[in-house]
């Protein structure tokens, strides 16, 4: 299993997250895609003419990748940590490909993709048995 439950129902929940790749002159690139958790722990991560991108090519040249959901908890006494930051933050390898149901809301995305697997996941602040978080390799 690659995600916990507490991540897994978490990522269902969010719909963008900020993929970062390595740029050819080795700078680093952040940019907002919108994703889809898959059940094998994968994630696909897609946008508009995702495949015209500086993003797509970084990852066909140099497929090593950090990518990050957060978001701020709600001010409820109930949640972990109320008001402060949450997320997960997933590093792997990434792979470009052609899928026929792309991530996002339909017609928002072309059937080109990114697809992470993951390799080390990092949460924070989602848990409430496990507030810290943790951080752990998956492969």
């Amino acid at each position: 299993m690659i995600f916990t439950g507490v991540e897994s129902a978490y990522l269902d929940g969010q719909l963008l997250g900020r993929l970062a790749t390595v740029g050819s002159d080795g700078t680093p690139q952040v940019r907002p895609l919108g994703f889809r958790l898959n059940e094998d722990g994968t994630i696909d991560l897609g946008g508009p003419r995702v495949a015209s991108t500086q993003r797509y090519r970084n990852v066909r040249r140099q497929p090593r990748v950090g990518f990050v959901v957060d978001d701020l908890t709600p001010e409820d006494p109930s949640l972990v940590r109320p008001g402060m930051g949450r997320g997960v933050e997933i590093r792997g390898v990434a792979d470009t490909l052609r899928v026929d149901t792309p991530p996002g809301k339909p017609g928002m995305a072309g059937n080109d993709i990114i697809r992470l697997l993951p390799r080390r996941v990092i949460s924070w602040h989602i848990d409430p048995d496990n507030p810290a978080g943790e951080a752990r390799n998956v492969a």
